[in-house]
């Protein structure tokens, strides 16, 4: 089951065929069906689970709840501002089930129209995106190393489309990384290898050591095909903060995943179409469903921060149910388009 998950992730390369060809917008039903009942029933469980709310790329209509809890409400995260639905269920229950069903329809995301000149700017505004988080440190050898890729450059801009060349052309995707990866920086500079949450952290650390605002983007990729199940197709990306024009996506790991898959090198014409698309460009094929790393869920959940929240998360007598694990924890993610 575990192999069959890991196998259907790797089918989304798909999703990656010349961003030309992309639609510019793309939208669907989403259900989420969770079955906690084999947990042990003796105990509380708990469940949380990002809750996708409308911006101005995404629209997200017609949300359903049902299932067997005693008690759901949707909460935020009180320091990134992430929605959260929560479900309970007490000790001595038979069954633990949720469905979770919602309309998305997503946008692409050009941002490339840039100022000639940057405006000014107060970097304490900006503190929440340019300090360290427990996996991603801004300073000692992720300074030095920021340092020495930005030397010479001397605004916000020029100094995120450095990095952002440099973390095309040094990570690479490590298809063996479990889930989206840890994003560990310490680890990444040794070898940078993983998945989009690794290369996506590896990204934001080197922006917010060089002074440039940055932060995770944590989704699921939307399916191309009328119905498909998309368990599996969490996804990370990453933005900057441009002062004087805002928010600039990129996704330096979908460009390693599509050299990967295509068996492209650096110097290929069709790797330079898509590090062009993904600086400033993303595909409508996903969603956004949460932000932030070392996350304190609301209501605060027994284990300690999550490190992303990405994915379903649940405890049991205050224990955390591995994600990871289908066996376990049991949960299927499905499109459907309209």
């Amino acid at each position: 089951m575990i192999l069959k998950r890991f196998i259907a992730a790797a089918t989304m390369i798909t999703l990656l065929a010349a961003p030309a060809a992309w639609g510019k917008s793309r939208g669907g039903l989403v259900s989420v069906d969770i079955d906690l009942t084999a947990q042990d029933g003796g105990k509380e469980t708990r469940l949380w689970l990002p809750y996708p709310v409308t911006d101005e790329n995404q629209t997200i209509t017609g949300i359903k709840v049902t299932g067997d809890y005693a008690e759901s409400a949707v909460y935020t995260d009180r320091t990134n501002g992430t929605p959260i639905l929560y479900a309970s269920w007490p000790k001595g229950v038979n069954s633990r089930k949720l469905t979770f069903t919602f309309n998305a329809e997503r946008q692409e995301v050009i941002r490339r129209d840039f100022p000639t000149k940057e405006t000014n700017w107060d970097p304490a505004e900006y503190r929440q995106y340019m300090g360290a988080t427990s996996l991603g440190p801004v300073d000692g050898e992720v300074k030095r190393l920021a340092d020495r890729i930005t030397k010479g450059k001397l605004t916000v801009l020029e100094k995120a489309r450095a990095i952002y060349d440099w973390t095309c052309e040094n990570s690479y995707r490590n298809p063996n990384t479990r889930g989206c990866g840890k994003g560990d920086v310490c680890q990444l500079l040794q070898d940078p290898g993983g998945k989009c949450t690794d290369i996506s952290s590896l990204f934001v650390a080197l922006c917010r050591a060089a002074g440039v605002p940055a932060r995770e983007i944590f989704g699921i990729r939307l399916g191309k095909k009328e119905t498909e199940e998309i368990t599996t197709w969490q996804h990370c990306w990453a933005e900057f903060y441009l002062p004087g024009y805002g928010w600039v996506p990129v996704d330096p790991a979908d460009v390693r995943k599509a050299m990967l898959v295509e068996k492209l090198e650096l110097k290929d014409a069709k790797t330079r179409e898509y590090r062009d698309y993904f600086w400033g460009g993303i595909d409508p094929y996903r969603i956004r469903i949460a932000t932030g790393r070392d996350i304190v869920l609301n209501p605060p959940q027994a284990g300690a921060p999550l490190n992303t929240f990405g994915y379903p998360y649940a405890e049991v007598g205050g224990n955390p149910v591995d994600f990871y694990d289908p066996k376990k924890f049991r949960y299927t993610i499905s499109f459907r388009e309209k």
